[in-house]
């Protein structure tokens, strides 16, 4: 799949694709039923399939300090449109500048003038241009002119997460803030994940017997509520039965908020300095204070014992 950053990474000789647009945080089942289709459409007429999506997310530009908490960095976002068959992924730097185009422009500078598109796939509430003017009736007026189809996908797709709530980002960044990650993992299609480089803390895992890997996130990673969760830790590929805490360690007074992973029966693992992934699973327990040591490692000893029958149990699904 080819990556481009910028309309001036496109090639110079592209020729007409399928083109859907949107933030696409998370890639979840809403988003994969519009992708989806459109790399089915691409694939009937012959033709690569792009989806554009951009950088910052637009709100950081248009109303500074409301990011959003991400699903999913634009690398991972990238992996998952390649498994869904993507020929081409956008990344448009999202500048005050580029917020004030008009729809009119940015069909034509986008659309028209570099991606050439022959069809464009969206969901019915894409909105799009200089104070989100711009509509799928609009898309579909100018389509006419400049010879480019528009086809609508219906998102009303309910699950039992959220109440049947349909599909979308702003759900499941609620559920994982809540600590439900399997009402996330309901809507994503996949167990949320969490990225980020190995640091050193304060060791203190290590002491007691159950070393963890201390991952400084990416920023503006949407992170579960404090507590105990089962899950996985992937590191260069290998993915490993894990145990993860977050939050901010009120045992030992600790104020900072942190996400720990301990690779379940792993030992001797020097992972400082690496990328890992932690996936969440389902959520144990919450955050406590224990009244001594052996009360906390016995705590952990049972937490560890159940993230194991968690995990054994969803993988012998």
């Amino acid at each position: 799949m080819q990556r481009w950053r910028g309309l001036e990474d496109i090639p110079q000789d592209w020729g007409r694709s399928v083109v859907t647009i949107g933030s696409y945080d998370g890639v979840h089942r809403g988003h994969q039923l519009i992708i989806g289709r459109a790399v089915e459409r691409a694939r009937e007429l012959g033709v690569p399939s792009v989806v554009v999506t951009f950088d910052p997310h637009p709100s950081e530009v248009v109303r500074p300090g409301s990011h959003p908490p991400l699903l999913a960095p634009h690398h991972r976002r990238a992996e998952l449109m390649a498994e869904l068959g993507v020929d081409a992924v956008l990344i448009l730097p999202f500048t005050a500048e580029f917020s004030k185009l008009s729809p009119a422009d940015f069909i034509v500078k986008v659309l028209v003038d570099k991606l050439h598109a022959r069809a464009v796939i969206e969901g019915p509430n894409f909105r799009f241009g200089h104070r989100a003017a711009g509509n799928v009736d609009y898309l579909a007026e100018l389509g006419r002119t400049y010879g480019y189809e528009v086809e609508v996908v219906d998102l009303y797709v309910r699950g039992a997460a959220g109440g049947g709530e349909p599909f979308s980002s702003t759900l499941v960044r609620r559920l994982v803030a809540e600590g439900d990650v399997e009402g996330a993992a309901e809507i994503l299609g996949r167990p949320h994940r969490v990225e980020g480089v190995v640091v050193r803390g304060a060791q203190r895992g290590r002491e007691l017997g159950y070393p963890t890997a201390n991952v400084e996130t990416l920023p503006h990673t949407a992170i579960p509520a404090d507590g105990v969760y089962a899950g996985w830790l992937t590191v260069e590929g290998e993915k490993m039965p894990a145990a993860i805490s977050v939050g901010t360690n009120p045992q030992f007074n600790g104020t900072e908020r942190t996400v720990e992973a301990y690779a379940i029966g792993r030992v001797g693992l020097d992972l400082y300095g690496l990328h890992v992934a932690v996936d969440f699973l389902a959520y144990v327990r919450g955050q406590e204070k224990f009244e001594s040591i052996v009360a906390l490692l016995e705590a952990i000893a049972d937490d560890v014992k159940r993230c194991s029958e968690l995990i054994e149990a969803y993988e012998a699904r």
